[in-house]
Order: structure tokens, then sequence, then C-alpha cells
């Protein structure tokens, strides 16, 4: 048996049988929306091999249960490439929400935005990602499985049904394109300018390789970013991630109304 079969038997015998309909992995600043699922919270701890993360605005532990009368599997934070060097940190958590029957996966992150119109506070969908980072996930991945297409990666279904829901709830969800750099670092003003000019809407230090995993591994997936920032050099401001954590929570509020709306609907 694998080792996410195995830790998904081991989920599956304090959290129930039933399969998930929807994951989900919060980012910086995201984690307090697993406190709205009525259901079974599980430490990474207690997860033998699970990736931890140790950054701060984080909650690592799984949620099993109900929200808005949907089962869901919420990851409170994740594993960052900057933290291990390893691009397929988020694999194994990946396959137990595969093996836990789960076809669906929303990714959520915070980002600096790129766009004037696309303001600290906000949202942004993602329809497309830029690898900017220069390494991926499936690097080692000795089947002909790691060659996957990437031309739809953000499921168009899924992304629809956000949409809908936002309009329906009045909340703004425009689209765009992340680019992923690898972080810790924040980005200069040149890196922000070249971007710019390769199409980004908003960058990120996660999400893409958990794109590609999830594509891999044959999970729907779509991502939103909640806007902390403009990028360095667009705006009168210091960075940090003190600022992510502060200005997070305006972003998360519009982002559990959409996601409660979107469950409804389901």
């Amino acid at each position: 048996m694998s080792k996410s079969a195995e830790l998904a038997r081991l989920i599956q015998s304090r959290a129930g049988d039933e399969p998930p309909r929807l994951g989900l992995i919060l980012g910086s600043g995201l984690g307090h929306l697993a406190d709205q699922v009525q259901g079974v919270a599980i430490p990474y701890s207690d997860l033998p091999g699970f990736p931890q993360t140790g950054v701060s605005g984080h909650n690592p532990r799984l949620v099993i249960g109900d929200l808005e009368g949907v089962r869901v599997a919420v990851f409170g934070g994740r594993a960052h490439y900057y933290e291990h060097g390893n691009p397929a940190e988020m694999r194994l958590p990946l396959e137990i929400l595969r093996d836990l029957g789960c076809d669906s996966l929303l990714l959520t992150n915070a980002a600096g935005s790129l766009r004037d119109d696309i303001r600290p506070g906000g949202l942004m969908m993602l329809n497309d990602h830029i690898a900017f980072a220069g390494t991926n996930p499936l690097i080692g991945e000795p089947t002909d499985a790691r060659f996957v297409p990437m031309t739809a990666a953000h499921d168009a279904g899924l992304r629809a049904g956000l949409s809908a829901a936002a309009q329906a709830e009045g909340v703004d969800l425009p689209e765009g394109v992340y680019c992923w750099f690898s972080g810790p670092s924040f980005e200069t003003p040149a890196e922000i300018r070249a971007a710019r000019i390769l199409g980004a809407d908003a960058v990120g230090m996660s999400t893409v390789p958990e794109v590609i995993l999830a594509r891999f591994l044959g999970l729907r997936v779509a991502a939103v970013s909640v806007i902390t920032n403009m990028g360095a050099g667009m705006a009168d401001e210091q960075i940090s991630h003190d600022q992510t954590k502060a200005v997070a929570p305006l972003g998360a509020a519009k982002l559990e109304t959409v996601l409660r709306r979107y469950l409804r609907d389901l």
C-alpha cells in the first residue's frame, strides 16, 4: 500500500469514509477559514511524513467536515518551495486528497498585484500562470505521466462556478495570470517590470507547483489570490510578511462569501 493510501485510511478512521467533494488549500493569513468547517481537525504532526510548514499565518492542520452542507477537506497551510527547496513538497497531501476520493481542488494564496485595477484587499482568480521560478514538481518522476498538458490547467468549469457565485454575492472576482517566484525574498522592482512585460497580473511564492501536481494526479483545479500589496515599485509601501498577514483577512472575508455561495450552489 502506498504512503498516501495508508494516510488516507488513517484520516478516514478519524473523519469517516465519505469522500470530500472539494479540497481547499489555504494561503498565508487565510487559515482561519478552516474554523468555519464543522468536522474533524487533524494536526499535520499526526500524519507521519506529512510536510510541515513553519510559515507564520498558516494553521497546519487538515479539517474534514461540512461547510454549507458540502463535505470538504481543508488544508490549513502549505509547505512552500522556499522552505524546503523541493517543488514537489505538496505531492503527498494531494495524493492523499485523491485517495480520499476527492476530484476537485481550490487553491488560495496571498499575492501582489501588478494591475492598478486590482488593489490590496481584493481578489483575483487565476486563468493561467507563469512558472517564473524555473523549476517543476515533476522533475524526477520516472513515468510518461510526467508530460502533463497545461493548456487548460485552471479548470473552466470550476472557474465559471466561482465567477457565478461572486457575481451573485456582489464580489469583484477578476481573472488574471499569476507569476510564481520562488521566494522567500520579495521581488525587485525590475522583476516586477519583467513579469508585467511577460503578461502577469499578480505575483506570489506558491500555488503553481500544486496546480501542476493536481493535474498530474487527475484533479480538477482552480485558484484564487487574495491581493495583499502592489508589486515592488508600484506603490509607496514597504512590502513585508507582516503586511501580508494584516491585509489578507480583508480579502479572505470576500473569499469566504464567494466560497460559501459556490458550495450552496453545488
